[in-house]
């Protein structure tokens, strides 16, 4: 055996992932908030990069002309006096303008504070409240014991309760309440509801309200069927979390902003991508010149290189432009019946489907379609809710959405005392050529929030 060394060519492929192709990638994945971030961090350390102030452009500069030589100088000198210049608005007319109103929403803390304060408390029972108050949590309820209150405060624990006991007079109402249970009876006693047996099932039986196990409510306190049904109405109308229609600090409001909008104008659906979601940008003129201009070798090649990086930024945000306006293209093509007849169109459909409709990889259209939304005359939808599974029927395949809004129209036009089982919507579905097991019905209905046949029974 002889050992040796040899030099050797060998001719390989391999497939490398460019710095250039990687950010194209992950431009394309970005939601339009990161895609701002993104672009920003860029122009922070791009100094050629610039966003593009749209300005109107008037096309003809003769008529522009004339439009400024049309404005009547000598009168609109008038309006002030020779001395100095003075505002021509009328400060004596009241206008009502929307600046003049400051909108804000009120607090719980706030709300409760504002009553206290008008209450006849003392100022140190008006302390003991405040203290309360900070205590209460945005459901409404005190997340502290009165022995701890008492403590803290060195006051008596009957001083504390009596406060407490106000306090869970004010609006709204069950506010300042320790369980769900004192929080309902709170609610009655303000309504004047003092029925024994209302007291006694929201004591003893909010569970079995909850399942809606009423006749083992009426076996246990002898009482009808028909009476249990009215209690349990009567406390699905209270508020078991007062609080929650005020403002919170910990309460975060978001917004989304479309990616796409499709609009219908005269019988046919137009597809816009959202600009303002997607930053148009330039290059700067004045380093453009510079490169042109400049004799400086280091300067020439840092500019260069920046150039470069700018225009590949720039051209990544448009293909990424594109390709989201193809992918929605080929969706609008694919569930045109949703769009024109409703949710019990929605036809199945798969990222491989639009993929090879397209012509792109199935990843592409994945990426695409990620934390992207658009605005239909349907309504406001994310791109990932038009690829649903589904399954064969007679008239061709049928999405799983499909199936489950047919579900809740079933159940909605169910007879309530009698209502359906999972095998009887087995069987409905059946006739409509849907051919699907009583579990999967099952698994629909509890995605769709909808209580099994025994939940939804009244008596």
């Amino acid at each position: 055996m002889r050992l040796g060394f040899d030099l050797t060519l060998e001719q390989t492929q391999k497939l490398i992932m460019t710095p250039e192709l990687r950010q194209a990638i992950q431009m394309l994945q970005f939601t339009s908030l990161e895609l701002w971030q993104y672009v920003e961090s860029q122009m922070e350390a791009n100094p050629l990069l610039e966003i593009e102030n749209k300005r109107v452009v008037e096309d003809d500069i003769e008529e522009y002309s004339n439009k400024i030589e049309e404005v009547d100088w000598k009168e609109y000198a008038e309006q002030y006096d020779d001395i100095s210049y003075i505002s021509t608005v009328n400060r004596e007319e009241k206008e009502n303008t929307f600046e003049r109103y400051v909108s804000a929403r009120t607090s719980l803390k706030e709300h409760l504070l504002f009553q206290l304060h008008l209450s006849i408390f003392d100022k140190k029972q008006k302390g003991i409240g405040e203290f309360i108050i900070e205590y209460i949590d945005k459901n409404g309820y005190l997340n502290i014991s009165t022995a701890d209150i008492s403590e803290q405060l060195g006051v008596t624990e009957k001083l504390v309760e009596n406060v407490i006991k106000v306090i869970q007079t004010f609006d709204p109402a069950g506010v300042c309440s320790r369980d769900l249970k004192e929080c309902l009876l709170i609610q009655l006693e303000l309504k004047g509801i003092s029925n024994p047996d209302v007291h006694q099932i929201i004591n003893n039986h909010l569970e079995d309200v909850a399942q809606n196990r009423l006749a083992k409510i009426s076996k246990e306190l002898n009482i009808s069927l028909k009476s249990i049904q009215w209690i349990c109405d009567l406390i699905k109308t209270l508020e078991p979390k007062p609080g929650r229609g005020f403002a919170h600090q910990s309460d975060e409001i978001r917004y989304i902003t479309p990616d796409v909008y499709l609009y219908y104008i005269d019988g046919e659906y137009i597809i816009s991508v959202n600009d303002s979601s997607t930053p148009r940008l330039i290059i700067n003129n004045y380093y453009k010149q510079l490169l042109s201009k400049s004799n400086d070798e280091g300067t020439t090649s840092f500019l260069s290189d920046r150039l470069n990086s700018a225009m590949w930024l720039i051209k990544s945000i448009e293909q990424r432009r594109l390709t989201i306006h193809k992918v929605v293209e080929s969706i609008l093509k694919n569930q045109m019946d949703f769009f024109e007849k409703g949710q019990k169109s929605l036809h199945p459909l798969t990222l491989k489907d639009v993929a090879e409709d397209i012509s792109v990889h199935e990843s592409t259209v994945s990426r695409a379609t990620s934390g992207k939304y658009i605005q239909t005359p349907r309504g406001l939808f994310e791109l990932k809710y038009f690829f649903t599974s589904g399954i064969s029927s007679n008239d061709g395949g049928i999405s799983s959405t499909s199936i489950k809004s047919i579900i809740r129209e079933i159940i909605d036009g169910e007879n309530p005392k009698k209502p359906l089982s999972d095998q009887q919507i087995v069987k409905i579905l059946e006739t409509r050529s849907i051919d699907i097991s009583r579990r999967t019905v099952a698994k629909y209905r509890d995605e769709l929030g909808i209580a099994s046949s025994s939940g939804r029974r009244r008596y």
